[in-house]
């Protein structure tokens, strides 16, 4: 506008300057200079139809400037946006594992992972004729068949549950909630295992024969409903509870027996290998659901029911054992042995204590490791297994075993067994054993044709698989 002012006006004093001799100029030359400021005028006017143009454009062209800016601050924002709600979505989703079986891995410390074993038994005793029991012969059983489900727990919280189905019935057997305030403690609260020595602690899907020494079972090891502290650092575990009495029979309202069980393991390692060296004590009032005590076994095999070693039912209410371990593991070698004295309290009756124990040697016999954690011994783990290109892992024991149940005036006999064994495992979880036991029997509380002193053997075989 200024532009045009200033053009205008100096058109204006020429104008007026030319018009001052007005008297001498033409009428033709006045019409000529009009039609000059004319054109000059439409000039103008063209020259500020464009500078109007530009600016309404500059103008348009800065605000779809500013909004693009805006658009891509936003668009920006948004996939932000989108990529922290992807991130977090991503984050709560379940995670999948596989460890012998799916484990779900949630938020906040939620995980999920079924369980399971069976293991398939056959065998049988050879035993002298004049027993007169068909029991000892050759039988088939499904020894275990365990399903069930473990996990953790906001807040350090675990759990197991698990039942197991081998039988007529269904008989509890793991059933427990744990809490973790440091790493190396665990409370437990729940039916599970009283801290009765090394080899009822191990697992019955890692042990290098089908069934443990004949103590375990002739003392009455099992699983009780208790509440349990357990410490474990590098080098020492420390483990001790009270209990009650297994799930199954806490249904008898009567049943207010308790016992008080601890155990101590070191556990260094030692010239390349790993050493172990344990202790157990344990105390039980059998109050008013019991008056008696029983302690029996069976020869080696658990496909029958027959004992040729059995106290038969006496008076006592309570009893006291303590148990020693000692283990060394090296490689492809291991060394086991454990003992255990019971004694039971007869009110007004002096005191009979019996005594079990057992020596093992092992050897892997492929390039294979024999595995121990956490005071007990652990999964093998094929290096070649089969599938991948190997035969699996293979590993022969020998096992010496005694359980003396006599001593003044109950007599119950003495077994003796040297054991063989030989595992193949081909997969991680998957195990075949074959057993072969020669057994010794004095003071037998089942006679063979009035002979309470004989021999016998004993063979058995297992297929098992857990996840």
């Amino acid at each position: 506008m200024i532009r045009t002012r200033t053009v205008s006006g100096l058109a204006l004093t020429i104008a007026l300057g030319w018009a001052v001799p007005a008297t001498a100029q033409s009428a033709a030359d006045f019409a000529r200079m009009k039609a000059q400021m004319d054109a000059m005028q439409v000039q103008l006017d063209a020259m500020k139809s464009k500078v109007d143009t530009l600016e309404s454009q500059l103008t348009k062209a800065q605000a779809e400037a500013q909004s693009a800016t805006v658009a891509a601050q936003s668009a920006s924002a948004s996939a932000a946006q989108a990529s922290e709600v992807a991130t977090k979505t991503a984050a709560a989703a379940p995670k999948v594992a596989w460890k012998g079986a799916p484990e779900f891995t949630g938020p906040d410390g939620f995980s999920f992972k079924p369980r399971g074993r069976l293991q398939l038994d056959t065998g049988g005793v050879d035993g002298p004729r004049g027993i007169g029991s068909t029991s000892l012969g050759y039988a088939t059983e499904l020894r275990r068949a365990f399903l069930g489900f473990e996990g953790t727990l906001p807040g350090k919280f675990g759990y197991r549950a698990e039942i197991d189905v081998a039988n007529s019935g269904v008989e509890i057997t793991d059933l427990f909630l744990t809490y973790k305030p440091k790493p190396e403690i665990t409370l437990t609260l729940g039916q599970h295992k009283p801290f009765w020595g090394l080899e009822e602690l191990t697992s019955d899907l890692m042990t290098s024969f089908m069934e443990r020494g004949a103590f375990n079972s002739a003392f009455g090891f099992e699983r009780r409903v208790g509440a349990s502290a357990a410490y474990a650092g590098k080098t020492l575990l420390v483990q001790g509870g009270v209990f009650a009495d297994n799930a199954a029979d806490l249904n008898n309202d009567t049943n207010n027996s308790y016992s008080v069980d601890g155990r101590v393991v070191f556990m260094p390692k030692l010239g390349g290998g790993q050493l172990h060296i344990g202790g157990s004590l344990h105390h039980r009032e059998f109050n008013d659901i019991a008056t008696t005590a029983r302690y029996r076994a069976r020869p080696f095999v658990h496909t029958t029911d027959l004992r040729l070693v059995d106290t038969k039912a006496f008076s006592a209410d309570g009893e006291t054992s303590y148990g020693a371990e000692l283990a060394y593991i090296a490689g492809r070698f291991h060394a086991t042995g454990e003992g255990h004295w019971l004694t039971a309290h007869r009110p007004g009756l002096s005191d009979p204590t019996f005594f079990g124990a057992y020596a093992e040697v092992g050897y892997m016999l492929t390039d294979d490791e024999t595995v121990y954690k956490g005071g007990v011994y652990d999964r093998i783990k094929p290096k070649k297994p089969v599938g991948k290109g190997g035969i699996g892992a293979l590993q022969f024991n020998a096992r010496y075993d005694l359980l003396d149940l006599s001593d003044g005036a109950v007599v119950g006999g003495r077994q003796q067994i040297a054991g063989a064994s030989l595992l193949w495992i081909p997969t991680d979880y998957v195990r075949f054993i074959l057993n072969y036991g020669h057994i010794w029997i004095d003071d037998a509380a089942v006679a063979a044709a009035g002979d309470r002193n004989y021999s016998a053997d004993a063979v058995g075989m297992r297929a098992q698989f857990d996840f």
